[in-house]
């Protein structure tokens, strides 16, 4: 295949993405600790986010998130607070939509002791949140204002949606990004790369998280224990079934058992906390079967009451024909810009299973390279930000000309 180096449209375009102040960006998000709890942070960060991205024509708006419920360790529901989310609408008339999407938390809150920014080495930043994904909003908003500098960009059309609570599963921004996925031929989510050398995350499993409520029988555990029923053994079968249940396909891990009591009372609640992992929708169908079929079992054996709440917040992310399109046209762009692009199936999820499972292909890791994510060791190399931030550019003018994927 013939591969079509950048055209005078498109390279003013392509260098002005490179030219914005990318590290800049970085080093001042990345300061503001945005932990998934931390509502003022987050706060703090919509809104600078929302002065940042009005340099884009259209509406820029923050959002409140959907109401969401956990289970507390009794067992109870609780409401459970989420911060807004960032929305912007670029011309929703043309006749090319597009998806973009990023995340604005972090893994890391405001009690945590990573806080600070430092340099490694020359060209590569630790700190919380310079990869996952602060550097990837840089890199967004940056190829978007140069799509703006371009006159292919009348014919296209695009959503950007930046939640604050991706790190937790986007429960409450979930909704809002299938309501923007719709009618888009593709979409791109500025995750780290999968790898260091920049290659992409391909195929993702899904992901479902449970709390298994078991209701029980409180006894004396001296005088008379066998007219308790013990929910916290109850827990620990459930626990032990799910673990055994495990094989190709599906993983599953009981995380966490809350429940019980004093020593001489049988306890009467408990709750299992588990996630599983399928690798397929019908991965995902089987573990639901599969929940409930044990969760019968061991009601019956126990003489006890379960309640299963939750779901698969992320859908599997099986790489289709018409994903692969999209991910050998940013291949295609890389090779343009000298950037060798792969991809590979990785073990993580993230909203672009959200996205994907709405019908629409997503390339999902076209933010910074970098590493060690989730740790206090996360670091962003330095360079990858105007050479992510010009393929970016590149993808959305090149599907603005072919107007499909």
């Amino acid at each position: 295949m013939t591969i079509s180096p950048a055209s005078p449209l498109e390279a003013p375009a392509l260098e002005h993405a490179a030219a914005a102040p990318l590290l800049d960006q970085v080093e001042r998000w990345a300061s503001i600790n945005s932990g998934s709890r931390n509502l003022s942070g987050l706060s703090m960060m919509a809104d600078m986010l929302a002065d940042a991205f009005a340099i884009l024509p259209g509406e820029v708006r923050l959002l409140d998130p959907a109401p969401v419920d956990a289970i507390a360790p009794d067992g109870k529901r609780v409401d459970v607070a989420h911060g807004r989310n960032l929305h912007v609408s670029v011309r929703p008339d043309a006749p090319v939509q597009l998806l973009l999407t990023g995340h604005m938390d972090t893994v890391f809150g405001a009690d945590h002791a990573f806080q600070s920014l430092r340099w490694l080495e020359p060209g590569v930043l630790n700190g919380p949140g310079v990869a996952d994904m602060k550097g990837g909003i840089a890199i967004m908003l940056a190829a978007l204002a140069g799509l703006e500098r371009s006159p292919l960009a009348p014919g296209i059309g695009y959503e950007v949606v930046i939640n604050s609570d991706e790190e937790v599963g986007s429960p409450g921004s979930a909704a809002l990004i299938a309501r923007a996925a719709r009618n888009k031929i593709a979409a791109l989510t500025y995750e780290p790369a999968a790898l260091p050398d920049g290659t992409l995350a391909g195929a993702r499993p899904g992901s479902g998280n449970f709390s298994l409520i078991v209701g029980g029988r409180s006894a004396h555990a001296g005088r008379n224990p066998q007219d308790g029923r013990n929910a916290l053994v109850a827990a620990a079968d459930l626990a032990l079934r799910l673990a055994r249940a495990a094989g190709p396909g599906l993983s599953i891990n009981p995380a966490k058992i809350d429940g019980g009591g004093p020593n001489n009372v049988v306890p009467d609640h408990a709750v299992l906390r588990v996630n599983l992992r399928p690798m397929t929708p019908e991965d995902e169908d089987r573990a639901r079967a599969l929940i409930g079929q044990i969760v019968a079992k061991v009601s019956t054996a126990h003489d006890v009451s379960i309640h299963v709440h939750g779901g698969f917040g992320r859908p599997p992310k099986p790489m289709t024909a018409h994903a692969e399109r999209l991910y050998e046209l940013v291949r295609d762009c890389g090779a343009v810009l000298g950037l060798p692009i792969g991809w590979r199936a990785t073990g993580g999820v993230c909203d672009g299973n959200n996205i994907a499972a709405c019908g629409v292909p997503v390339v999902d890791t076209m933010g910074v390279r970098g590493g060690a994510i989730h740790s206090g060791e996360e670091y962003l190399i330095v360079e990858s930000l105007g050479e992510r931030a010009r393929l970016s550019a590149l993808v959305l003018l090149r599907l603005a000309q072919r107007g499909r994927v």
